[in-house]
């Protein structure tokens, strides 16, 4: 593995913490708003954790529909900002294994979650000191795109891409990354699968935590 990396990007979800009762419950939330007939199991909402919302909820009504989406985006948010928000937990051991990164590399955050939001979820777990900084998507829409987010984080902190490493645990940061020309690291104690880091094209994967220390 590489041992080049100055910075260090990191997604969230699925890769620092475990969201799924948070985001799945707010899910079934925003549905229930809706008046939807059928509301599915929390394991069956797994796909929804990693994509911005925008392009998640049309695939629960099987058809493109921004106004529905949107309103289906804020009730989410209704419940989540209260509640949902603390319904996660990190990952066993991650937190000593993001403190020993930082001695040797600049850590960030690069999260399609809005990133008040992920602040808010850094400083739960006491963690907001290690980042150099913190960048999410806004609620008017902009940065949900994870390669949009990586763009304007280079561009914001004047990153060499060659020096970077985007980490997380599913398709859309790897695609992110490429996007940029930067490397990815795929963990695979998320949300995504070998095989769907491996198709969107990967640098290399990582199968537990402990395996980041070896970027150090």
């Amino acid at each position: 593995m590489p041992e080049k990396y100055k910075n260090l990007l990191f997604d969230l979800d699925g890769t620092i913490i475990d969201p799924k009762e948070g985001i799945t419950t707010s899910i079934q939330y925003a549905l229930k708003k809706l008046g939807a007939e059928k509301i599915p199991s929390s394991d069956e909402l797994t796909w929804g954790i990693g994509p911005s919302l925008v392009h998640s909820f049309p695939k629960l009504f099987g058809k493109e529909d921004k106004e529905l989406a949107q309103k289906c985006v804020e009730y989410y948010r209704e419940y989540f900002s209260k509640k949902g928000i603390f319904q996660c937990f990190l990952y066993d051991g991650i937190k000593d294994i993001l403190t020993e990164l930082s001695t040797s590399s600049k850590l960030f955050l690069a999260t399609s979650k809005p990133g008040i939001f992920a602040l808010q979820i850094l400083e739960l777990f006491e963690l907001k000191h290690l980042f150099t900084g913190v960048y999410g998507s806004e609620f008017d829409g902009r940065f949900m795109n994870k390669a949009d987010l990586i763009a304007h984080l280079l561009k914001i902190e004047k990153l060499n891409v060659s020096e970077c490493l985007m980490i997380g645990d599913r398709k859309h940061d790897i695609i992110g990354a490429k996007v940029n020309n930067m490397e990815s690291c795929g963990v695979l104690w998320g949300y995504g699968s070998r095989k769907e880091l491996s198709e969107a094209g990967v640098s290399f994967l990582v199968e537990k935590p402990e395996g980041l220390l070896k970027l150090k």
